[in-house]
């Protein structure tokens, strides 16, 4: 009964934890890019940017400067606002979800694209970064 217990405690914990940020597949979010209702965020590094190149309409902005100084992320939230949806992504999704995350928990309509692989395997256009 015990590890009934225990076993549902932590399934409700990891649920209201988790989060409410949609995930959306990379076909919707090149529709809804191309439409003019969202703007696309690759969090990734430089140095992966560099290595694997990125969706061609994406803004690149480094999760680390979401963590740090926000050099780059304070003016571009500036600019989008509260009205427009936001769409990151990054390799695998999980530094997306955490950057989506502490965007919506800021009032920001955000969602995440997943990996960049996803996108480049859905056959979207991609870009070189030097």
């Amino acid at each position: 009964m015990l590890k009934k217990l225990t076993l549902c405690f932590l399934t409700v914990t990891a649920t209201v934890f988790a989060g409410d940020v949609a995930r959306i597949s990379p076909a919707k979010a090149a529709a809804l890019v191309h439409d003019g209702h969202a703007v696309l965020v690759d969090v990734r590094e430089t140095a992966e940017w560099k290595e694997t190149g990125v969706a061609q309409p994406a803004v690149l902005l480094e999760k680390s400067d979401f963590d740090g100084a926000r050099a780059a992320w304070t003016p571009f939230l500036r600019k989008i606002g509260k009205d427009r949806t936001i769409i990151l992504y990054c390799r695998s999704g999980k530094r997306a979800g955490t950057v989506a995350e502490a965007l919506a928990a800021q009032g920001f309509k955000v969602v995440n694209a997943g990996g960049f692989k996803d996108w480049a395997d859905a056959g979207l256009p991609v870009r070189q970064v030097e």
